[in-house]
């Protein structure tokens, strides 16, 4: 219940945050609705009327409840770009969001980790060495100049994938791909230190001790203790990730939430992004309440 009431208050923080961003700006959320010399061309009254139809002219404590109600009942507002529901165009673009980042997470999963084991395995050996090296430079690369640079090569040059859009697997490879190599490192080295505190723990070193084989050790003692980390990790970089794709889908013309929320903050729709704001701190306080639920089952020593 405690943790419960923590994610409470901090759901609670970020829809007060996403309600006060655009009545924050300099000029009021009237600012929003176009350039300064298009708002200076509006008389007084087509003002007031464009106040009055988005509730800006109320006291702020009766807007934010009537925020809060939409939220509840899934009444996001209309689209200031396109006149849909927020609602109707969120729902368009978060499976293909979840999609794009559920696949980059497995791949990633399992290649970093596995990896990230290898190369704590083998630290005292050119290959873990060579490893780290690698997962270093991988992680400091920047997504959008890899994904600008496969787009080149791969769509350019050799004609062989589909550079923007989403219908098909093939459509998947190059964003995938980016998510993939940028985030590899990453996983490695969080596998890799993880592996190494347990290699080097008392337990393990009585077991070694005791002349258990190594591979037995490694898979029975070491292996699952040095895991545990690594599921909170994955679970807490889906919604980081979700969040992150914004780059990714912008480059690659992906029609996902990321794309919708760049498509609105450069539209200055403010309905759309706060919706889109909304539902990304949604997906990474769930993952982290899941990763919070999912622990104890996996760790006897967390439900003492």
């Amino acid at each position: 219940m405690k943790r419960l009431l923590e994610y409470g208050a901090v759901v609670v923080v970020a829809l007060l945050i996403n309600f006060l961003l655009p009545r924050a700006l300099p000029g009021g959320p009237m600012k929003l609705f176009g350039s300064p010399e298009a708002l200076s061309r509006l008389t007084e009254a087509e003002r007031l009327q464009i106040a009055r139809q988005y509730g800006f002219g109320r006291p702020l404590p009766e807007q934010f409840l009537d925020y809060l109600t939409g939220v509840f009942t899934l009444d996001l507002g209309t689209s200031l770009s396109d006149g849909r529901p927020v609602t109707e165009a969120i729902a368009g673009a978060l499976p293909w969001t979840l999609l794009l980042v559920g696949t980059a997470i497995v791949v990633t999963t399992l290649l970093g980790v596995a990896l990230g084991v290898l190369g704590a395995l083998r630290r005292r050996r050119g290959r873990g060495g060579g490893l780290l090296g690698t997962a270093i430079v991988l992680d400091s690369l920047p997504a959008f100049w890899l994904g600008m640079l496969l787009i080149v090569l791969f769509g350019v040059q050799l004609g062989v994938l589909p550079t923007y859009g989403a219908g098909s697997p093939a459509h998947l490879v190059l964003p995938v791909t980016t998510l993939v190599v940028t985030g590899l490192g990453y996983f490695f080295l969080y596998t890799r230190s993880s592996m190494l505190a347990v290699l080097t723990s008392e337990p393990v070193q009585h077991a070694h001790a005791r002349g258990v084989p190594y591979g037995q050790l490694v898979r029975r003692h070491a292996l699952r203790p040095a895991l545990l980390p690594v599921h909170t990790i994955v679970l807490m970089e889906i919604g980081f990730l979700a969040a992150g794709a914004i780059v990714i889908e912008t480059v690659f013309a992906y029609p996902g939430l990321g794309r919708l929320t760049f498509g609105a903050i450069t539209a200055r729709d403010y309905p759309l992004m706060q919706g889109a704001f909304l539902v990304l701190t949604l997906m990474v306080v769930v993952m982290n309440a899941i990763a919070d639920a999912t622990y104890p089952l996996l760790d006897p020593r967390a439900r003492q």
